[in-house]
């Protein structure tokens, strides 16, 4: 690997690279969260939760960094992704908080209390 292919890579001001790789690699941790839950793949279940949250986390990141290149190339494109970042970064926060921070089973009756459903 060339050096001049590692600047241009973190270029990210240039050059949307990054944010490509880090959307399709989101992709596949989504792909790895779908399949984790069929029968024959029962040995990884333990790590459903975990790729779907780093998939999200992995598509935040591609979000941001293509934010940079839309900053000086495309601004209003930045003006409508901006109120986006915003929610994915409120969504992820609460998906870490409840499925990594909290070390309890989720269920819907504790979300929204006894009696609704």
């Amino acid at each position: 690997m060339s050096e001049k292919f590692t600047d241009d890579l973190f270029d990210l001001k240039n050059d949307r690279r990054l944010s490509v790789y880090l959307y399709r690699a989101g992709f596949g941790c989504w792909l790895l969260y779908i399949v984790s839950g069929a029968r024959f793949m029962h040995s990884v279940s333990m790590y459903r939760t975990d790729f779907g949250v780093f998939a999200f986390f992995l598509m935040v990141m591609g979000l941001s960094a293509s934010m940079i290149y839309d900053y000086y190339h495309h601004p209003s494109e930045f003006a409508q992704k901006k109120k986006w970042l915003a929610f994915s970064y409120v969504v992820l926060a609460v998906l870490v908080y409840f499925f990594i921070l909290h070390n309890e089973p989720m269920s819907i009756g504790k979300i929204f209390g006894q009696g609704l459903f």
